[in-house]
């Protein structure tokens, strides 16, 4: 059974940093292109950032250059850093294949971006 468990998010002030993880279980990671996905109040769950199975990257023009996603094969990680909050970062932040297969959806990490 796939599990993907996010973890690392936390409250920051605008300008700041985090840098999130996500721990893959039940899945050849190596095989697969993964993604970073967002999902704020009242709004749709969104993509934030890509990234194949060669790790070639791709961002969202909304994050451009101030994320940064990575990913650990040996160790089946992913990370999200995340440089230059602002409050329209503050969402929940999940990953997941890219593209997403639903019932793989984690809980997620709580991102919240304020003063």
């Amino acid at each position: 059974q796939v599990q993907l468990v996010e973890s690392g998010g936390g409250l920051v002030q605008p300008g700041g940093s985090l840098r999130l993880s996500c721990t893959v279980s039940g899945l050849t990671i190596w095989l697969h292109d993964m993604g970073w996905y967002r999902q704020a109040p009242g709004k749709e769950r969104e993509l934030v950032a890509t990234i194949s199975s060669d790790s070639s990257t791709s961002n969202t023009d909304f994050v451009k250059c101030r994320f940064t996603i990575s990913r650990d094969n040996l160790k089946k990680t992913v990370a999200l850093q995340m440089n230059g909050l602002n409050s329209e970062d503050t969402a929940v932040y999940y990953c997941n294949k890219y593209p997403p297969y639903n019932t793989w959806w984690g809980q997620g990490t709580q991102v919240t971006v304020s003063s």
